[in-house]
């Protein structure tokens, strides 16, 4: 078949996924889910319950958006979550589509809806606290199920200390666990901050820590967006199996492009997508892993850029991905979002 022939089809291709991205930019409450996704994935549910939508509605809204290409779908155990799609089908349409996005960006939520989607976001960081508020004791025991600390510390080590061979003066650990990668963090750096929402396991971490007699470790009962956390000042921050435990992924890459300096590395350790459920009981999961390039449009989104990696095949069946991203010495505005 020569060019000329396949031209037809191409086109008719182009003008019926523009018809599509334009229909779905055409109602209010479509443009309003956009908006809603722009800071994580949601179910059908919570999105019913954010924008006060019955199922029926919600659930026509959402195919629509799938088939013009400007959300996807997955599921997380029994429930179908939905969050955008950053990379078009159709690269001529690209501008299009990430103007849709960046224009949904600038909508104005309700007083009521940023209230419960407020309410989304507690109940599901609550869900976690209460997890590790009962677990903290056997929390280590639990996860060794997965993903052994020995194998993937010493990956995110090794990329950390080829990055940034003499340290640097602050360093901050998004939910350190029982501790372990501060006693790594120690020597290299001036201070080191470890940030956690459980009490508990700050408790343990805290523990630990004295007993190493890590002097220049401190910690902070919240989270990563605490505001003793200062902007712009962090030589690394590390997030090491985390993101599947905190209700917002996404936000966690904000938090860590705010909070490094120019220059600066996010280190993140975590698994990447699988299907086993019962993690969500064992070990207070709320996510079942990520795909690779689920961080990547993260990091792009916040203006990070894509850095060294390592894959890991583990226990069980699970695969974790070792990452870093780097702050640029400019950090441009959002605009999207590149091909990844």
């Amino acid at each position: 078949m020569n060019a000329a022939t396949q031209a037809p089809s191409n086109s008719t291709t182009l003008n019926t996924e523009l018809l599509q991205l334009c229909k779905a930019g055409g109602d209010a409450l479509r443009l309003q889910v956009l908006r809603v996704l722009s800071r994580d994935a949601y179910s059908v549910q919570e999105l019913c319950h954010i924008l006060d939508c019955r199922q029926s509605g919600m659930s026509h809204h959402l195919k629509t958006l799938t088939v013009a290409g400007l959300i996807t779908k997955r599921r997380e155990g029994n429930s179908l979550f939905y969050r955008r799609t950053y990379t078009p089908s159709c690269p001529e349409l690209s501008m299009l589509h990430d103007a849709m996005l960046s224009s949904a960006d600038l909508i104005s939520l309700a007083a009521e809806q940023q209230e419960r989607l407020e309410q989304v976001y507690v109940e599901r960081a609550e869900r976690s606290q209460a997890f590790f508020a009962e677990h903290a004791g056997e929390f280590g025991e639990q996860q060794e199920q997965m993903v052994a600390y020995s194998v993937y510390g010493q990956s995110c080590l090794e990329l950390l200390r080829s990055s940034q061979p003499l340290g640097g003066k602050l360093a901050i650990e998004i939910g350190p666990g029982e501790g372990a990668f501060l006693a790594e963090l120690s020597p290299h750096y001036e201070s080191v901050v470890g940030v956690d929402n459980a009490d508990a396991m700050l408790k343990r971490a805290n523990e630990f820590v004295n007993q190493q007699a890590l002097n220049n470790v401190s910690f902070i009962l919240g989270d990563s967006r605490d505001a003793g956390l200062e902007q712009n000042a962090a030589d690394c921050v590390v997030s090491n199996m985390v993101l599947h435990h905190v209700p917002s992924p996404a936000e966690i890459f904000k938090d860590a492009a705010r909070l490094l300096k120019p220059g600066g590395i996010f280190c993140v350790t975590d698994l990447c997508r699988h299907d086993q459920s019962w993690a969500r009981d064992a070990c207070g999961d709320l996510w079942l892993g990520f795909e690779p390039d689920d961080l990547t449009e993260w990091a792009q989104a916040s203006g990070l850029q894509d850095g060294p990696a390592a894959y890991l095949a583990q226990l069980n069946g699970f695969r974790v991905q070792v990452r870093q991203f780097v702050k640029p010495d400019h950090i441009q505005a959002h605009t999207k979002n590149r091909s990844v």
